[in-house]
């Protein structure tokens, strides 16, 4: 795993040392390197946005062939498999992007937590204990002002999240712990905010306000395909 992390770490960091050499600020380059990661990833939400829309959609369908053929798994199979084929859906749609992001997350992370670990420039030295707006060392955890933030950006994009998977069967089995992540999750970032570099957390923060904006177009483009489908 060590190894993988690496081999995403050490290019994002020569990115990184980039940005800075061009803005001249590190926190204004962490700013920049979440914009450019998020807005590569798009594709990605909108693939698994998509396919959870798609499940919702065909999901009456899939019901009346899971009750016709409750005892013959092996036709259910290959009716299922049809209906797929019939409606264009991939069933591996929505966990295949979130499989492609969780190294790039992990990658990302391992670098601003300890950047001196995957970047060469010498003037990456002094950078990384650079000042930022309130902040005096972003090398240093903020205390209490970009945690909160990254918590309550966090619970806000977690909360479209949840809104966008209601509907679904798998949903609505994991709602109870749903319903508890929604809240949990939020608090554990502000604590861990409080304990990594503010560099982390920044990239966490400015993140969270981007999947915002992400998600609230994304719901259109989910409220049209669940139109689209039924109208057919």
């Amino acid at each position: 795993m060590q190894t993988v992390i690496g081999v995403i770490a050490r290019p994002m960091g020569w990115l990184l040392e980039q940005i800075y050499s061009l803005v001249g600020v590190y926190g204004l380059a962490l700013v920049i390197l979440t914009l450019i990661v998020k807005f590569c990833l798009y594709p990605l939400y909108a693939t698994q946005i998509k396919s959870t829309a798609r499940m919702a959609s065909i999901q009456p369908k899939m019901k009346e062939l899971q009750a016709k053929y409750a005892n013959d798994k092996e036709t259910l199979n290959l009716k299922m498999m049809e209906l797929y084929k019939e409606e264009k859906f991939n069933p591996m749609g929505g966990c295949l992007p979130m499989l492609i992001q969780m190294p790039i997350i992990f990658g990302l992370f391992a670098l601003l937590r300890n950047p001196m670990l995957y970047l060469s420039s010498n003037d990456m030295l002094m950078a990384v204990h650079e000042n930022f707006i309130w902040i005096s060392d972003l090398s240093q955890p903020d205390p209490w002002i970009l945690p909160i933030a990254a918590g309550i950006t966090t619970f806000i994009s977690f909360s479209q999240t949840q809104a966008q998977q209601a509907g679904s069967e798998a949903s609505a089995q994991m709602a109870p712990m749903m319903k508890m992540m929604k809240y949990f999750f939020p608090v554990m970032i502000v604590l861990m905010g409080r304990s990594f570099p503010a560099g982390l957390t920044i990239y966490w923060f400015f993140g969270q306000v981007i999947q915002i904006f992400f998600n609230l177009h994304l719901n259109k483009v989910r409220a049209k395909i669940k139109a689209e489908a039924e109208e057919e």
